[in-house]
Parts: structure tokens; C-alpha cells; sequence
């Protein structure tokens, strides 16, 4: 769908603007866990994005029978390639060494066979999505349209991840609030008090606190934290507080159907007027704009 809409954008008409391939070890169709035999294009090459789905079969086993998947999937992410895993897909990037001192999360049902296997990686059982360095995992199915979207949108722009998403999630049932992908390329540093500091922040942005606290409660002068939190996010403190609430009132407003004021206080803001100036000012969009983007109709353009 999102390549059929960036193609018309684009003025190829009913030309898909991107090549999308089903591959496979060896290039030969193959049979799924439930005996259905699946059609390939080809053999593993070069790709923008790669995509590795869940599976339902003994891990070593399927490494020890496809020896070359590993080596791939480490040429492309050296090569600059977008890698995601969708809930066990994830063992792949983990077995590849990809996510090693990084995080990322999996299907609930295998944390503890992850966390056993994958001790080097920074395992997250709290979260549905995650991101670091070109590594994208989703914990499951639901959570993974919220990663297609993301990368719909940042391929082919918000334009086409707004219609894409108006077609197929208005109905959509979430146990969780999307939202926060883009944050993990600023947890690839080495301040180990910085990073501690905003995972608590991503579970503690909407309460109220002062930075003078929280550097304080970390063993630091807030000028060291101002200074330091700089240096290894790229972001000043506060900023990154506010893209934090920001995102996190983007999935409530395109997922949910609670009202702005409402949308406000759950994000940490109790003047709706300041938090849509500040949503504004983050996105070029009203919170009401934003929300009408993903809104279902009847007929689209």
C-alpha cells in the first residue's frame, strides 16, 4: 500500500515506487510451521530494509540449517541497512551479534529464553517497540504495524504513513500507547548514568520533577548533567522531555479517542493550551490536526 501511494505521489501512477521482496535462504519457495507453501522472489541480496519474521520451529536448528543468514544480516547493517525483527524474528539480530549492548525486546512468551541465550543484550521486557542504531524490534503483531508505519514515514514521507494508517489501523485494539521509535540512536554512547537517566525518564516523563533532582539523585551538579546529557544524546535535557510527551501524545491522539485536555494531563502537561502550542511547535500540526490525519473516511484521495 505505501509503496503504491509514494508512487502515485511521486507521479509513477500505478507504478510501485519501491521493490519489495519475499526471500529466502536459498531462494527456494518454502513450506511454513502450518505445512503452506509460500512463493519466494529470490535468495538473500542487499536491501534497504529487512524484515525477519516471527517463527515457529527450534532456533538452533534453523541456524544450523541456514548457516548464511547470520553473515547477511551483518554485511547489510554494516552496509547501512534497516534490520527489524518481528517478536522471535528478533533472534536472528541477536544471534548475529546486532543487539549486543543494546536494546530490545521479543515476544513476552520467550523473555526468559532470550534474556538465557542473549546475556549482552539489554533486554526489555516493558516495551512493545524498540530502536537503536538501524535495529528495529517489535514484540509482536500489533506493535509491528507501528513499526511499518514509522519506517513507511520515514521512506516515504508522513503524507503516505498517514493515509496507510487511516486504511488499516482505525480499528485497531492496542494493550499499549505507540509511539517513542526515534529515540534509540541517542542511547548509543557510553555514559552508563546518562543512559540509566533516560530510562527513567521514558517511565517517569509525566510526572512532575525537577532536572536539578533528578542529576542530584544520579551524583551529579546539574550543570555536569546538563553538559554530559548533551554530549551523549545530542539533546538538551528538557527537549528531549518534550519529544518524549510529544510522541507518546501522538500515539493517544491517532489510537485512542480521549480528548486533547485529557491527552494533556496523561503526558504530563495541566494547561492543554500550553501542551498543543508546544505539540505545534514539535510537529507543524494542532493536536486536532494530527488526530484528523487518522481519523477513518469513508473515501480517500
Amino acid at each position: 500500500m505505501a509503496s503504491l501511494r509514494y508512487g502515485k505521489q511521486l507521479g509513477l501512477g500505478l507504478t510501485p515506487a519501491l521493490e519489495i521482496l519475499l526471500v529466502s535462504p536459498d531462494g527456494h519457495s518454502v513450506r511454513s510451521f502450518s505445512d503452506v507453501t509460500i512463493p519466494v522472489d529470490g535468495g538473500l541480496s542487499a536491501a534497504d530494509v529487512i524484515i525477519l519474521p516471527a517463527f515457529w520451529d527450534d532456533f538452533d536448528a534453523l541456524c544450523a540449517h541456514h548457516p548464511q543468514v547470520l553473515p547477511w544480516l551483518r554485511d547489510c547493517h554494516a552496509n547501512g541497512s534497516v534490520v527489524c525483527g518481528e517478536a522471535t524474528g528478533v533472534f536472528w539480530m541477536a544471534q548475529a551479534g546486532l543487539l549486543d549492548g543494546k536494546e530490545a525486546t521479543t515476544y513476552w512468551r520467550f523473555f526468559r529464553e532470550f534474556a538465557e541465550r542473549f546475556p549482552k543484550v539489554l533486554l526489555n521486557p516493558d516495551k512493545h517497540l524498540s530502536d537503536a542504531d538501524n535495529l528495529y524490534c517489535a514484540g509482536g503483531v500489533t506493535s509491528a504495524c507501528d513499526l511499518y508505519l514509522y519506517l513507511i514515514e520515514r521512506f516515504c514521507g508522513a503524507n503516505v504513513a498517514q493515509a496507510v494508517a487511516r486504511d488499516i489501523l482505525y480499528e485497531v485494539q492496542r494493550s499499549y500507547t505507540p509511539g517513542r521509535i526515534g529515540f534509540g540512536g541517542q542511547k548509543l554512547h557510553q555514559d552508563l548514568t546518562i543512559l540509566q537517566i533516560q530510562h527513567w525518564l521514558e517511565e517517569h516523563f509525566a510526572e512532575k520533577f525537577r532536572f536539578e533532582d533528578v542529576a542530584r539523585a544520579h551524583g551529579m551538579s546539574i550543570r555536569n548533567f546538563m553538559r554530559r546529557f548533551l554530549a551523549a544524546t545530542g539533546d538538551k535535557p528538557l527537549h528531549y522531555l518534550q519529544r518524549l510527551r510529544v510522541d507518546t501524545a501522538k500515539g493517544l491522539l491517532s489510537a485512542t479517542r480521549k480528548s486533547i485536555k485529557t491527552i494533556s494531563y496523561e503526558v504530563g502537561y495541566d494547561d492543554a493550551s500550553f501542551f498543543a502550542r508546544l505539540f505545534r511547535q514539535h510537529t507543524e500540526l494542532s493536536p486536532n490536526q494530527y488526530r484528523r490525519q487518522y481519523q477513518h473516511k469513508d473515501s480517500l484521495a
